[in-house]
């Protein structure tokens, strides 16, 4: 979950002359202990802003954003998580606070935890899931450099 972590990258074997033009992509997978809870979100009357040097989301998207070229792609895999019973879902606050960071919102991809069967989806969530969970999400972000 921190973009201090040791980043590893591989040489493109394809031979392809575009390879040095291709976007460098860092994944994160947001586990839902990790996320902000509902009474976590800032708040318009706060007066600090949050830093790189801030630990929590919003250091951890200052720093992946100091680690990405400015076409390149961070893509965020998360999923709800249950509250008191209910479950809360903390992608806007994620997404608010990747803003803040110098990130720009691209794309929602939902992953459906199910197969079919006939014509129906059966649920079929991850092992430890909290109940009700039959979906997870991947968010696609891309850097900012300038205005």
């Amino acid at each position: 979950m921190d973009a201090r972590t040791r980043c590893v990258t591989y040489p493109d074997t394809s031979g392809s002359e575009n390879a040095a033009s291709r976007a460098p992509v860092l994944l994160a997978e947001l586990h839902p202990d990790t996320l902000p809870a509902g009474s976590d979100e800032l708040r318009a009357t706060d007066d600090t802003m949050p830093a790189a040097m801030e630990n929590g989301w919003p250091g951890f998207f200052h720093r992946a954003h100091r680690l990405l070229p400015g076409d390149g792609l961070l893509l965020l895999a998360t999923r709800q998580r249950r509250d008191a019973g209910c479950l809360t879902d903390s992608r806007g606050s994620l997404i608010a606070t990747a803003r803040t960071a110098g990130f720009r919102y691209l794309q929602h991809i939902v992953i459906v935890h199910g197969h079919l069967a006939g014509d129906r989806i059966t649920p079929t969530p991850p092992e430890g899931a909290p109940p009700g969970l039959i979906h997870s999400d991947l968010i696609v972000l891309s850097a900012i450099t300038s205005a």
